[in-house]
């Protein structure tokens, strides 16, 4: 195992990792503003490319709210059905859901006007919603029977969940919406900045990439986190089996070569 190798306690650049190792780069600190929605607006809106970072930073804002005023509730199952996607919601504001669309708006509706805490119902994959359950989405956070909102709601998907949402059916929804945010790829400087902060987050010197191939790493995977991750690990893997302490362009290329053979 290449950690043990390079003296690592763990994988740097493993896709599950602890909020506290998170780096927290400008996009990031621009993203948290969606933080603005915890004390006004409904809905906010999050996309980007696949593997850019916004499961990393919905997780990022998860662990930042505070619990004892809101109650999170992290739903990815976007292809369901509407009437499967408002129950899955009653089920996770801890109520048995009943059997029509009626009574689970009633359900939903309810439990956030009794709750101490405000649910914020955070949908991933959310260019994956069909166009009836985003109108009831709608429908929750602009209830005709009270004008103030006991829910928020934020949708983070793929860069074109903003035209869909720009569709004329949509047009309610999106004049609902308190905050856009366009997450983007690292630049050359973030990307080696971001494989120097995950190799010391694991114990390991930031030393063990020559820079040339940390540009090369940028260039290849053209600053997406995801696959930042998966060329640096399939190096560290090829170094360990060299048993090198340095990672080369030959070995980059090597590496490089395996991952694109599949």
């Amino acid at each position: 195992m290449f950690t043990s190798h390079f003296s690592m306690t763990t994988q740097p650049f493993s896709e599950r990792i602890n909020t506290s190792l998170i780096m927290k780069d400008e996009r990031f600190t621009q993203g948290l503003a969606t933080q603005y929605l915890l004390h006004s607006g409904s809905i906010a809106v999050l996309y980007g490319q696949t593997g850019v970072g916004k499961s990393t930073l919905l997780k990022l804002f998860l662990s930042q709210i505070p619990q004892n005023l809101f109650l999170p509730i992290y739903l990815h199952f976007t292809h369901l059905k509407s009437s499967s996607l408002l129950s899955l919601i009653v089920s996770q504001l801890g109520e048995i859901p009943k059997h029509t669309k009626d009574r689970l708006f009633l359900q939903i509706m309810d439990k956030s006007l009794r709750s101490n805490l405000t649910p914020i119902i955070v949908i991933d994959e959310a260019h994956l919603l069909k166009t009836d359950a985003i109108t009831d989405l709608r429908l929750l956070v602009s209830s005709p029977l009270d004008s103030s909102t006991h829910l928020k709601i934020i949708l983070s998907g793929q860069e074109h969940l903003k035209y869909i949402l720009k569709r004329d059916i949509h047009a309610d929804f999106a004049q609902r919406i308190s905050v856009h945010y366009h997450i983007h790829p690292l630049t050359k400087t973030q990307t080696a900045a971001y494989i120097d902060f995950h190799l010391k987050s694991s114990g390991a010197s930031d030393k063990i990439f020559d820079s040339d191939v940390k540009d090369l790493i940028h260039e290849f995977s053209a600053g997406i986190p995801r696959q930042i991750n998966a060329i640096s690990t399939a190096c560290l893997i090829n170094a360990s089996i060299r048993q090198s302490q340095k990672i080369t362009q030959d070995i980059f290329h090597q590496a490089l070569a395996e991952i694109q053979s599949f």
